[in-house]
């Protein structure tokens, strides 16, 4: 069973009294160890897909299942354990808190959840993405690819099945953001992680299993390599 399955799936918000479209009509399934790519223009329901996958919003019509399970049936307790449970987030602005320490950052999402192993998870994940001795830096005192770095340890903390990667290389130099790619291909393919990244870039797309290509909300194109 894929691990995520979008099935005929539509988004409609209101805009000034105006149905808006950011889905229509979407299927998709991602399997697990699989490295997904949705690339597009602006304003084509990327974003709009992660956020569904993740189980951050809920479709208009449609079905989303995560490992088996209907989001949209969810009440927001068991929606909050399971996006604890599966989902890992990474962002383009790594959305780091600043006042705490990279340790901190990256243990918290364990301790928000009760458990006490959260410093050992988070020293076993920064050492996964080659952050060794960086721990009791704040974020100010690291450089963009060692805060995505950084960020990506923290999305992998509690071992979930799908990570969700909006723009990961965006505010990164080429080849800081080349190795932020190869540091995703890595975990999809030795931890069997379900990655889906949003990206503008032709180049970053280019390391993924599949290419979606979205226009206005529906898919044009998928491309498996």
């Amino acid at each position: 069973m894929p691990i995520l399955s979008l099935d005929g799936v539509s988004k409609q918000y209101s805009n000034d009294g105006e149905s808006v479209h950011a889905l229509d009509g979407v299927s998709l399934e991602v399997e697990r160890g699989q490295f997904v790519a949705l690339v597009g223009r602006s304003g084509c329901g990327k974003s709009t897909l992660l956020n569904l996958a993740g189980a951050m919003d809920f479709p208009t019509s449609g079905q989303v299942l995560l490992d088996g399970v209907d989001t949209s049936l969810l009440k927001d307790a068991a929606l909050t354990q399971l996006r604890r449970a599966k989902v890992g987030f990474i962002f383009q602005s790594f959305q780091l808190l600043h006042t705490l320490t990279v340790f901190e950052n990256v243990e918290l999402p364990l301790l928000l959840a009760g458990r006490s192993d959260a410093r050992t998870a988070a020293k076993e994940r920064l050492g996964w993405v080659e952050m060794d001795g960086l721990g009791e830096r704040y974020p100010h005192q690291l450089s963009g690819g060692q805060m995505q770095r950084a960020a990506i340890a923290r999305a992998l903390v509690h071992s979930p099945s799908v990570l969700l990667a909006d723009e990961p290389t965006g505010n990164l130099d080429t080849t800081t953001g080349n190795v932020i790619l190869e540091v995703l291909q890595r975990l999809t393919r030795e931890q069997a992680t379900a990655t889906i990244m949003a990206t503008h870039s032709v180049e970053a797309a280019a390391v993924a299993d599949v290419v979606v290509k979205l226009r206005d909300g529906r898919i044009e194109e998928i491309v498996r390599r």
